[in-house]
């Protein structure tokens, strides 16, 4: 195959747009649609200022989503004062396989010379998640207990580092999985959160009750594309499976959207724009409802509908075993 554009030979063809591209203009197409997205969703305010720069936290986790995403934003506005880079590592305590990704976001980070700041389950919570796998006091898969705690020190530390937006990898892939899994869940109060957290214009958002807005610049980018393009810039990610990963029905929603892909090429693009505009639906119709009030967590003081949040009671439980 040759290239579209210059008839070299062909690294890659998209499916879904027919194209043929060569190393050099497939770089350049991926950092051409995260830069649009970052473009569409107004990600940079209109009145950011040098004197004031924007900070953007950057969910590092050494896989290839977040190097991709960390390299490119780093590629972007090394130059530019008005927005600054930091990265947040989050060590859950998994031997060997985040020790490794640990490694790989230290490199980055110092090949960008960006901050980089690293947090651990163990230090936060004195807890470590194969422990917690291994005692299992709520019977839940372990994917249940990371990512409480991972969403809580996300969204701790990035108030913490003052963060104007907190920014994780993402690709279509994983946007695509979420949507149709909400969508068969019938979910559409977590189509509207999803909404307003996450998905369009950063003037359009709702306050999501004075947390760090979130973005997803790769929500754009297929997964195969995001490993295609660390390949080619030879980034240091770590491409492992998590050895604990249970997430037994996104795994046959991942594999039905692969085959889906392949027979009706576009069926991902197709599933997140749709969504995208029921989930903007439901978000104005939970605007005019009253939502609960939230309040100070008894244990940590962090948001919470409830007296205790979710992650003081599921450590309750695992530190009763």
């Amino acid at each position: 195959m040759e290239c579209d554009k210059c008839g070299r030979d062909a690294v890659m063809h998209a499916g879904y747009s027919g194209a043929h591209l060569c190393d050099e203009h497939f770089l350049a197409s991926v950092e051409k649609r995260v830069r649009r997205r970052i473009r569409t969703d107004s990600l940079v305010p209109r009145d950011a200022s040098p004197d004031d720069p924007e900070r953007w936290v950057v969910g590092l986790s050494g896989g290839k989503d977040s190097v991709v995403l960390a390299s490119i934003l780093d590629d972007t506005f090394d130059r530019d004062p008005r927005i600054e880079i930091v990265a947040l590592t989050i060590h859950e305590g998994i031997e060997g396989y985040r020790d490794e990704s640990v490694d790989a976001c230290v490199e980055l980070a110092a090949d960008l010379d960006i901050r980089h700041e690293l947090v651990s389950y163990d230090e936060e919570f004195g807890v470590r998640m194969d422990d917690v796998v291994e005692e299992d006091p709520e019977g839940m898969a372990p994917c249940a207990y990371c990512g409480v705690f991972r969403r809580d020190l996300l969204e701790t530390y990035a108030e913490d580092l003052d963060a104007d937006l907190l920014l994780t990898g993402h690709n279509l892939d994983d946007e695509a999985q979420t949507a149709l899994m909400n969508v068969l869940e019938g979910d559409v109060e977590q189509m509207a959160k999803h909404f307003d957290a996450s998905l369009g214009p950063m003037d359009d958002r709702t306050d999501q009750a004075a947390f760090v807005p979130r973005a997803k610049p790769l929500r754009d980018i297929p997964e195969k594309e995001v490993a295609l393009y660390a390949h080619l810039r030879d980034l240091p990610a770590h491409i492992t499976e998590c050895p604990h990963a249970s997430e037994a029905f996104r795994g046959e929603i991942r594999e039905l959207l692969l085959k889906l892909e392949e027979d009706h090429p576009g069926t991902r693009h197709s599933i997140v724009s749709g969504y995208e505009e029921i989930a903007s639906m439901a978000a104005e119709r939970y605007r005019g409802e009253s939502t609960p009030d939230l309040r100070e967590c008894a244990e940590c003081g962090s948001r919470t509908t409830r007296e205790v949040c979710r992650k003081c009671r599921l450590l309750e439980s695992i530190r009763a075993v």
